[in-house]
């Protein structure tokens, strides 16, 4: 089973605000996930980036890929 880190939204129309969470590859986007480990609201100025540090790197040393956005997202909150 190859886990991903990646975005589900779950705001509403013209409203995005997005969970950060470990999930299967094959599970649709916004469908079933593993566990959640952050938050994303790119409304805000600025964004409101919310990760919890110990969980995405537990996913990270279990060998989970995060996306692009993902990636983005912990370069920026300072997780290494």
């Amino acid at each position: 089973m190859a886990v991903k880190l990646r975005l589900t939204r779950v705001g509403s129309k013209k409203n995005p605000i997005y969970r950060v969470v470990a999930a299967d590859t094959r599970s649709p986007r916004d469908g079933r996930f593993l566990e959640i480990v952050g938050r994303y609201n790119p409304q805000t100025h600025p964004s409101t980036i919310e990760l919890d540090a110990e969980k995405v790197k537990v996913w990270l040393g279990k060998g989970a890929l995060p996306t692009e956005a993902v990636a983005r997202l912990i370069k920026v909150s300072g997780i290494s």
